[in-house]
C-alpha cells in the first residue's frame, strides 16, 4: 500500500469512506469490499510506479458473489476518478470476452492508457460457460502493463445454483492458476500477486 500522512483530524474521525480512501493504517472490510478495494489499490500502485493504466471489472450477477456488483456500483465515486470502470455483463461469456479485449489496448493507435488490468467475476456454472474464452484469452496472454484476475465463487452444496460445482478443474483445463483464499487478507495477498 502507498503511504500517506494523515492529519490528527483524519486519524480521529473514522468514516465508512476509509474502506476505499485510507492509504495507511488498518481498514475494516467485508470480503466483497476487499474485492472492490483491489482495483483501487492496483491503480494507486500503478500510479506510484509512473504507469498510466486503467481498470475494467465485469462479470455476471449471482450468488455467491451476488453483492460484489452492488458494492462496485456503490463505490463508483471512488473507482471512476481512478480510471476504473465497472460494467455488469449480459452473461458470463460476454463479460469474459470484454475483459479479454482490454488486454489488446496497446494494439490500436490512439490508446489513452498503457495497459488495462481486468477483473472477471462469476460463479462456477459461469466458469464452465466461459471455458472457450478463458482458454483462448490465456493462450493470447495479457498486455505487458495489464493483467487479468478471475474471481470464481463456488457453490459446493448447490444452494443457489442448479448444480453443485467446483471451479478449479475448469480453470486448470484453461491453463489458469488458482488459489483458495479463506480470509480478506488472504484474498488481497492472492489477488495482488495475480496482477502485475
Amino acid at each position: 500500500m502507498t503511504q500517506a500522512t494523515l492529519t490528527p483530524e483524519q486519524e480521529a474521525a473514522p468514516s465508512l469512506d476509509d474502506r476505499y480512501t485510507k492509504t495507511a493504517g488498518t481498514v475494516f472490510l467485508s470480503g466483497n469490499q476487499a474485492l472492490v478495494r483491489l482495483p483501487i489499490q492496483q491503480r494507486l500502485l500503478d500510479q506510484a510506479a509512473g504507469l498510466n493504466t486503467g481498470g475494467y471489472v465485469s462479470g455476471y450477477r449471482g450468488s455467491p458473489l451476488g453483492r460484489y456488483d452492488m458494492e462496485l456500483w456503490a463505490a463508483a465515486r471512488y473507482l471512476e476518478p481512478l480510471n476504473v470502470r465497472f460494467q455488469s455483463g449480459v452473461n458470463e461469456d460476454m463479460a469474459a470476452t470484454a475483459i479479454w479485449g482490454t488486454q489488446n489496448v496497446g494494439l490500436l493507435p490512439g490508446a489513452r492508457v498503457e495497459g488495462v488490468f481486468g477483473i472477471w467475476y462469476g460463479k462456477g456454472p459461469g466458469v464452465d460457460r466461459c471455458g472457450d474464452v478463458f482458454k483462448h484469452a490465456n493462450l493470447a496472454g495479457t498486455s505487458p502493463k495489464g493483467g487479468v484476475l478471475v474471481l470464481a465463487g463456488d457453490d459446493h452444496g448447490a444452494k443457489s445454483s442448479t448444480t453443485a460445482h467446483q471451479s478449479e478443474p475448469a480453470l486448470m483445463a484453461a491453463g489458469q492458476p488458482s488459489s483458495r483464499p479463506a480470509a480478506c487478507r488472504r484474498s488481497w495477498t492472492s489477488a495482488s500477486t495475480a496482477l502485475p
